[in-house]
């Protein structure tokens, strides 16, 4: 227990918070019905969560440079704890939401924190070892997510996905204390409080205005007041990162086409790959009338591929160029979520697996190489920045994407219906679907047809993301073993 005490309890961590990005997916529809809420607000669900971990993870790994890396995550792992008990009590969706955003700031906490206290303890082949099995916990997570959702949400109901994070942190803090050792980073850094903060309110008013967009329309006085706040905080963020001595995010990085290339592709990768499943749930259990575990299970050849196609790639591709892994990957997940996009009135769920296992295969190629074309393409100096800056595009690129894709089913929704019935859909919660006085083939028809063109556009966001990384990245230098798993190495700053 000594040897491998920090592993076990980094790993519980991980796990908890990679978890609670797809549990919920399931979950929705029963959220909807308890608690009366609308379309846009299962998205913030998901967004909220989401969001705060994209904005906040570099600036609070830089944080815990300073104030203790194990302080920091045994704090994070109690404010994960504190507001998964608040989500599983909430009695209202403004509730829900304020509390899926205090546990994205407790996760990015641990997120960020995870990989450095890994770094700080083990050496050599231990590392190596401890990095493949966080990299394992981190596939299944997320992988048996929507599983364990339906399992707690058709079994004691869905607040208990939240109650069960409850032991596990307890567990996690108490294995914390006693194993992990506290480390810092370099002395004489200084927290960018200024970039933190003017990134994630870019990254919040941009997502609030594509959700906004969906009812208000994208022409809208207020969508537009909000799309410039977004703009006015990203021009703040980039002369506040050319300035600052200690930038969360150094911009000549971008110089690099190959820095460019695998940030489009993170951003992209979530996007594609995963923003379209939540609706894909609503419609499975809501439209076909599927339980949560029916509609887990339906999911699940997405997640069980990546999982089979990641460990047995990771020995047959060895030696090949990250590019060329996370390119055809990307472009596979695009061919896999266009193929999803073949739904009809009359569709069941067999229509989709074909699809999804062309996206899982995409997704066990992208995700093992993702951190390692980060860290080939910037000095190794560089390499805890880049690090860290590839998980924040990917969850910012989920965030956003559910907020588009969420915005394009309802528009599309609302063309098929027509403008009365879409705003009553869009408002009315998953439970008010079927009592929105929308006759059951017209129904389908339309979320069918919504659901294809979200599809559509994720999907074409993937081709075209694998396109742009197959010609941006090149020229990748070599990178430790295990970097593939988002190792990196000394010196470390942040994830």
């Amino acid at each position: 227990m000594r040897k491998w005490g920090p592993l076990t309890a980094v790993c519980l961590g991980t796990f908890m918070l990679l978890l609670d990005v797809t549990i919920v997916i399931v979950a929705l529809p029963d959220m909807a019905r308890v608690l009366d809420a609308s379309l846009s607000e299962l998205q913030w669900v998901i967004d909220g969560y989401a969001l705060a971990l994209a904005a906040l993870l570099l600036g609070i790994g830089a944080a815990a440079d300073l104030l203790g890396r194990r302080r920091v995550h045994v704090v994070g792992v109690g404010l994960f704890a504190l507001a998964s008990l608040a989500c599983g009590l909430a009695s209202s969706p403004a509730v829900l939401v304020a509390a899926r955003g205090v546990q994205g700031v407790g996760a990015a906490a641990m997120f960020a924190t995870t990989l450095p206290l890994l770094a700080s303890v083990y050496r050599g082949r231990d590392r190596s070892v401890a990095l493949g099995l966080w990299g394992a916990v981190s596939g299944g997570a997320a992988a048996i997510g929507p599983v364990v959702g339906g399992l707690l949400t058709e079994g004691p109901g869905w607040r208990w996905i939240f109650f069960v994070n409850l032991p596990v942190s307890v567990a996690a803090v108490w294995l914390t204390v006693r194993t992990v050792p506290e480390s810092h980073g370099a002395k004489g850094r200084r927290i960018d409080w200024a970039g933190t903060a003017s990134f994630a309110v870019f990254a919040a008013a941009a997502t609030y205005g594509v959700v906004r967009a969906g009812s208000l329309g994208w022409t809208s006085g207020r969508t537009l007041a909000t799309f410039a706040v977004a703009v006015l905080a990203l021009v703040c963020f980039v002369l506040v990162e050319r300035r600052a001595t200690h930038p969360l995010l150094e911009l000549s990085l971008f110089r690099k086409s190959a820095f460019t290339g695998v940030m489009a592709g993170a951003l992209a990768y979530n996007l594609a790959a995963f923003a379209v499943l939540p609706y894909t749930s609503i419609w499975l259990q809501t439209v076909l009338g599927l339980s949560p575990v029916q509609g887990g299970l339906a999911l699940l050849p997405l997640a069980a591929t990546a999982f089979v196609v990641a460990a047995v790639g990771g020995k047959l591709l060895h030696g090949v160029q990250p590019r060329l892994s996370i390119g055809a990957g990307l472009v596979l997940i695009g061919v896999g979520t266009l193929g999803q996009a073949v739904l009809g009135a009359g569709s069941s769920w067999p229509a989709l697996l074909p699809g999804l296992v062309v996206a899982g295969i995409g997704t066990g190629l992208v995700s093992p190489a993702l951190a390692g074309a980060a860290l080939a393409a910037v000095p190794p100096e560089r390499a805890g920045m880049a690090g860290g800056a590839v998980n924040t595009f990917r969850q910012l690129g989920y965030a956003l994407g559910v907020a588009v894709l969420g915005t394009v089913l309802t528009s599309r929704m609302g063309e098929t219906l027509g403008d009365d019935r879409s705003h009553t859909l869009a408002g009315g919660g998953a439970s008010g679907l079927r009592a929105a006085g929308v006759p059951e083939h017209a129904l389908r028809a339309a979320f069918a047809s919504g659901l294809d063109t979200a599809a559509v556009v994720a999907g074409t966001v993937g081709v075209v993301a694998g396109v742009a990384v197959l010609l941006l990245v090149k020229g990748e230098r070599k990178v430790p073993v295990g970097a593939g798993s988002g190792a990196v190495p000394e010196p470390v700053r942040a994830v």
